[in-house]
């Protein structure tokens, strides 16, 4: 999915900082903050959602999203709820195929959510994905999360959202329009391309990835991304290592703020499903 500034050059404001020494895992010293907190409506009923598609009417559109609920299912356990967007011409049935490796590593402890997009197109490609004409996209989310958190018992403070490519621009731009997230961690995305509204710009941690080598979506694209949250989060420009490597994280900031500029083109990095999920899973 091509940025906005399709030159296909990346800058050189690659993060900069300490370079040298032993890499540490992530700092989650700083608290992020949250628009809710606590058990949603959904704890204590015996009215959930099952696994399996749904469907929605955004503005006399039917919509669908694929809800992935553990088997082990309990209304009075609060579980984490993690949001993952498809890329550009994908599907939910694409992403709920293991949700970006998430799956298999959340051992029950997750409510996982794959929505469709809708066709769409801008000067440079076309293709189902999150063009969010007329803010459908966004109502689309709004939708999900209200149905969910209502018939499921979620806890509001670990909501999430993640994905590649399209994905990654969805989950950088929901992070701005809705205050419910805890974190994100888009891949190989921009916050060129969705449309949204800057709602929420209180601090919101982050864990970003994008290949050095990306002309599709640019990495220059993806690094400006970034620097929004840098921004946002109140960061120092200091940077240090973390694992995996090359991931730094970012010093003095009010939430984790981490940018992972791996080796490599537009595609996932091997080692994103681990470190995504580690990520998320620290917040408690």
């Amino acid at each position: 999915m091509p940025s906005g500034n399709d030159s296909g050059e990346t800058s050189g404001d690659a993060p900069t900082g300490a370079s040298s020494g032993e890499t540490s895992e992530p700092d989650s010293s700083a608290a992020p903050t949250t628009g809710k907190d606590g058990p949603s409506a959904g704890c204590g009923t015996q009215s959930g959602l099952q696994s399996g598609t749904k469907m929605v009417s955004i503005g006399g559109t039917q919509r669908q999203y694929i809800l992935d609920v553990p088997a082990n299912y309990d209304p009075n356990t609060e579980y984490m709820l993690v949001f993952v967007w498809h890329p550009l011409g994908g599907s939910a049935s694409q992403v709920a195929n293991g949700y970006d490796g998430l799956k298999s590593r959340s051992n029950n402890t997750a409510i996982f959510v794959a929505a469709d997009g809708l066709s769409g197109g801008n000067q440079q490609v076309s293709g189902k994905g999150w063009w969010n004409m007329g803010g459908n996209d966004m109502q689309l989310f709004q939708t999900i999360f209200d149905e969910v958190t209502s018939k499921l018992c979620v806890d509001q403070s670990r909501v999430f959202s993640t994905g590649f490519s399209f994905g990654g621009m969805m989950s950088y731009s929901v992070g701005f329009q809705f205050d419910v997230f805890r974190a994100v961690a888009p891949t190989s995305g921009n916050l060129d391309v969705v449309p949204h509204d800057k709602n929420n710009n209180e601090p919101l941690a982050i864990m970003a990835f994008h290949g050095n080598n990306d002309t599709f979506v640019t990495t220059a694209g993806g690094r400006s991304a970034r620097d929004q949250y840098v921004a946002r989060n109140n960061c120092q420009a200091e940077t240090m290592p973390v694992a995996p490597s090359p991931c730094v994280q970012y010093q003095g900031c009010d939430v984790p703020t981490i940018w992972c500029e791996y080796n490599g083109e537009h595609a996932p990095w091997n080692q994103m499903p681990e470190a995504v999920w580690n990520f998320f899973s620290q917040f408690d």
